[in-house]
């Protein structure tokens, strides 16, 4: 009897120096309502930016349009989710930029025709050049959700739920193309085409 109350008691003990740190909260960055800290990136050639039915609205731009954070940013490990669509158009209707460190990168998805997925950019390469190029087919008018999970030395992605690209950051040169400069450290932009933003949110990440 006093065996399997040591046991028992042992295994309770071990379970719980073992529990999974509470995940944080999610941290909404746009209500529906209101642009609130987003602002109109001056790309030069940009189409109208509102807020319209829940949806930041981007109009097609020559050739860009997108909005970008003008609050504090996320920091150190955390995970950032964005939904959008490509209203009509063939290019990319989600340049998502993203601080990483002291660094940023952007997450491409539809690019170069509107199949290309990927980060630019890594050691000089952007996201239809490096290892974490993939395709995938985005139907307009669709909404589609991606998740950017971001460490010190890690980038992972998954769209709709299911593995997208991963990429290892050890010893890489991390940096934006030209173009989406004025997206850092935190913004959208859609390439050519017309795109509506519903959600994007962040949380921290549990210490590890």
């Amino acid at each position: 009897m006093r065996l399997g109350l040591v046991l028992t008691l042992t295994a309770a003990a071990f379970g719980a120096c073992h529990t999974a740190p509470p995940e944080q909260p999610w941290t909404a960055l746009f209500d529906g309502h209101t642009p609130g800290a987003f602002e109109p990136t001056r790309f030069g050639g940009e189409g109208e930016v509102r807020v319209e039915d829940g949806e930041i609205r981007l109009d097609t731009g020559n050739p860009l349009t997108g909005v970008t954070w003008r609050g504090e940013p996320p920091r150190g490990d955390y995970e950032l989710e964005v939904t959008a669509r490509r209203v009509a158009g063939t290019d990319f209707f989600c340049g998502l930029t993203f601080p990483v460190g002291d660094a940023c990168l952007t997450l491409v998805l539809g690019g170069w025709g509107g199949a290309v997925c990927g980060l630019s950019s890594l050691d000089g390469e952007d996201a239809a050049h490096n290892e974490t190029r993939t395709l995938r087919h985005f139907v307009n008018g669709r909404d589609y959700t991606a998740r950017v999970t971001v460490t010190a030395d890690r980038v992972t992605v998954t769209l709709d739920g299911a593995p997208l690209l991963a990429a290892d950051l050890r010893g890489r040169q991390l940096g934006l193309r030209p173009e989406v400069e004025l997206s850092r450290p935190l913004g959208l932009a859609a390439f050519a085409c017309e795109a509506a933003v519903r959600t994007i949110r962040w949380r921290a990440l549990p210490r590890r």
